[in-house]
Formats: C-alpha cells, sequence, structure tokens
C-alpha cells in the first residue's frame, strides 16, 4: 500500500506544492508589488472589484495574496465593507483558471514545457548578468520575461505532480477504504462534501484537492457527483486561510474573514441540493469527466459570485472600517 499508493501520493503533492510555490511567487514578483495600487484604484463599485481581484487572483495563482492584501486595505481603511465584499467574491471566480488548465488533462506535455521554459528561463538570466549596465526600463523588461518563464516552469511542475498521482488510480481501485468511502458517498454526498473541506483546511490548499479529484475521476475511479461534492467541500474549507490571516489583528480584517466564510458556506449551502443539475451543465460542456469537475466549479464559483453581488450594494456596507488598533499590524503599508 506504501509503495503503490502513500509514496506516489506524497510524491506527487510534493511536485505539485513545489509547482504551485514556484509559479505563484514568480508570478508575484512580477505584478505584486503593483497590486495594492491596483486594488485601491480597481475598486471604487463592487462589481469593478470582483472583476478585478478574479483577474488579479488568476494571474497571480493566489487567492490567499489577494484576501491578505484585502485585509490589510480595509484594516487601514482604505476600502469600504462593500468593495472587500466584491474582491472576495472575485478571488473565488480567479481560483477556477487553475483547475481548468488541469481539466484539460494536458500532463503529457509537461516535461517538454518545463525543459523548454528552464532553458528560456536560463538564457535570459544570463543576458541580464550581461546587461547589467543596461537602461532600468532594459533590465526590468528582461527580470520580467524571467519570471514569467518561470511561472510556465512551475505550471509544468504542478502537471507533473498530477501525473504521478494519477498513477495510484489502480490500486486505489482495490482498496476496501476506498470503496467505503464511496459507498458511503454513493447514500449521501455529504461525505465527499465533507472530504473536501477537511483535506483542504489540512494541506491550505484547494487547488491540490480539487487536482486530485480532477485527476480519480478522469481515471474512473471517481464518479463526477462526488467529485463535484468534494469541489463544494474544498470551497468551504479553502476559507481556513483567510481566517488565520485575520486572527489577532482589526475587527475590518476579521470582517472580511467572516466574510469569506459566510459567502462561501452559503453557496455550499445552495448548491450540494443541485449537484445533479450542475453535473448535467457541465456534461454538457465536455464529455471528459476531468475536465466536467473543472467545468462544475467554475460554474459554481461563478453563479455564486453573481447571486451574492447584488448583496455589496447594500447601504450598510457604505461606510469605511472603524480606524485600527495602534497596536494591529496591517500586511499593507
Amino acid at each position: 500500500m506504501f509503495r503503490e499508493v502513500v509514496f506516489p501520493l506524497l510524491y506527487g503533492l510534493v511536485i505539485f506544492f513545489t509547482g504551485m510555490k514556484v509559479m505563484e511567487m514568480s508570478l508575484q514578483r512580477m505584478a505584486g508589488p503593483m497590486l495594492a495600487g491596483w486594488l485601491n484604484r480597481a475598486t471604487s463599485a463592487p462589481w469593478k472589484g470582483m472583476a478585478f481581484s478574479a483577474g488579479a487572483t488568476a494571474l497571480l495563482q493566489s487567492s490567499t495574496a489577494v484576501t491578505v492584501l484585502t485585509i490589510g486595505l480595509a484594516n487601514t481603511r482604505i476600502i469600504t465593507y462593500g468593495r472587500t465584499l466584491g474582491i472576495i467574491l472575485g478571488t473565488n471566480i480567479g481560483t477556477c483558471l487553475t483547475t481548468e488548465l488541469v481539466g484539460l488533462q494536458i500532463g503529457r506535455a509537461a516535461l517538454p514545457l518545463l525543459v523548454l521554459t528552464l532553458l528560456g528561463w536560463a538564457t535570459f538570466v544570463v543576458l541580464a548578468e550581461r546587461n547589467q549596465a543596461a537602461h532600468e526600463e532594459t533590465k526590468r523588461t528582461l527580470f520580467q520575461i524571467q519570471c514569467s518563464f518561470l511561472a510556465a516552469a512551475g505550471f509544468a511542475f504542478v502537471m507533473t505532480g498530477i501525473q504521478v498521482m494519477q498513477s495510484i488510480a489502480v490500486p486505489l481501485r482495490s482498496m476496501g477504504v476506498f470503496q467505503w468511502f464511496l459507498d458511503r458517498s454513493a447514500d449521501s454526498l455529504w461525505w465527499g462534501f465533507l472530504a473536501g473541506a477537511c483535506l483542504t483546511a489540512l494541506i491550505h490548499s484547494s487547488a491540490a484537492v480539487i487536482s486530485m479529484a480532477i485527476t480519480l475521476a478522469a481515471t474512473g475511479v471517481l464518479p463526477v457527483e462526488i467529485g463535484i461534492a468534494i469541489v463544494i467541500g474544498s470551497n468551504v474549507g479553502t476559507c481556513i486561510t483567510a481566517v488565520l490571516a485575520a486572527a489577532g489583528g482589526a475587527s475590518a480584517g476579521k470582517f472580511v474573514a467572516a466574510a469569506h466564510v459566510i459567502l462561501n458556506v452559503a453557496g455550499a449551502l445552495l448548491f450540494m441540493p443541485l449537484i445533479d443539475q450542475l453535473h448535467t451543465a457541465s456534461a454538457w460542456l465536455s464529455a471528459d469527466h476531468g475536465a466536467q469537475i473543472a467545468h462544475a466549479q467554475t460554474l459554481f464559483n461563478i453563479i455564486c459570485s453573481l447571486l451574492a453581488l447584488p448583496l455589496c450594494y447594500l447601504p450598510i456596507w457604505h461606510k469605511k472600517p472603524p480606524v485600527s488598533a495602534p497596536s494591529a499590524k496591517s500586511p499593507v503599508a
């Protein structure tokens, strides 16, 4: 069991998380320093904040980065409560990009992509070293190109990790414990929901949990309906990151974290009885089981965010958060 299931799973997760971290750090170094200013300027209305934060989250591959910055902006009274709600809704949409790419099942191209991107990154590192006396604009351009190549290499690592995890599909089919879980989930999809929420809270990555569900569904081990339940649960489990980020901080940051939890839990309670309809809609978009789970997550997050968006315009949210206590430190200067 260890050699066939546990080791490939752990090994694949290590590669997956390495790729996610490389991709996240590269993109943040390329665009992160300007993100706080962009968020402040682009959130004059909740719908604008939702659209911008969706794009920023997709670009940075990190809803955590955008959420933590939002907590900081709220703590420093730069934005109103309603604008923070719009940003939160946008981060839920932006996280769908990674799983949509995973759902394309392009893992076979992972190794060639990794080699090409690392060669491209090394080439521009050498060019940067040879152009130390170049104009600042030229050096900045070379640096951004390096970051983009490194981000693509990180994505190749993510795809490689998923391929490694796919190798556990056959052994899992013969395991009685996994079959027990499938039997329980067949009786009630809430088992899948709980699995997704608990796993995501434990490893702090909804992308990893959803990717595993996509992988198992694509290989025929996991029914799509259970995979969708896991996806909905992971959207609740991911709230733990915002809760931890706001713990011990000012009341404005705690409001952002609480709003994140309430919006995600409400969306999950709304869609859990509608999993069959969500499956039907995603099956209309693709015949591949893995892609269906990715599409279901995208539909779930977009619909939930659009349904909640009008709430951001209620007059009660127009005021700015109270002044933070002097001891409260904000992550945004």
